[in-house]
């Protein structure tokens, strides 16, 4: 039997390549940006997917789609800071564009892998 692992799931691919996208742009951010903004803009779009990986490796259904409600959070939060980079000039309009098209597609991302969850488990 074949089991369904987190990597196949698409919100947690689009989270996990966007977290990596932003880690390498605020690297190179100067220290005051990184210090100001930085680390909670990065910490914010890692939870994400660290969010939606801890609710895949929970047991029971309830608390699954709890975590993924957290990722759901991080998710919005990650649409601040970059709504902040855009406007402090931290991030170009490229960078921008890719970053909003991902977060603009893990909301429904994220709504699918709970109604997944909550049509394929019992408990």
């Amino acid at each position: 039997m074949n089991y369904l692992t987190i990597e196949q799931i698409d919100a947690y691919e689009v989270s996990f390549e966007l977290s990596n996208y932003v880690w390498k742009i605020v690297v190179k951010w100067d220290y005051f940006a990184k210090k100001a903004m930085g680390h909670q803009y990065v910490s914010a779009i890692d939870s994400i997917s660290a969010n939606l990986a801890e609710g895949w490796g929970r047991y029971y259904k309830k608390e699954k789609i709890q975590f993924y409600r957290y990722g759901f959070g991080s998710l919005k939060e990650s649409e601040d800071w970059t709504r902040k980079a855009i406007q402090r000039e931290l991030i170009s309009t490229e960078e921008s564009q890719f970053i909003q098209e991902r977060l603009q597609k893990l909301p429904q991302l994220i709504n699918q892998l709970i109604q997944y969850t909550n049509t394929k488990l019992k408990y």
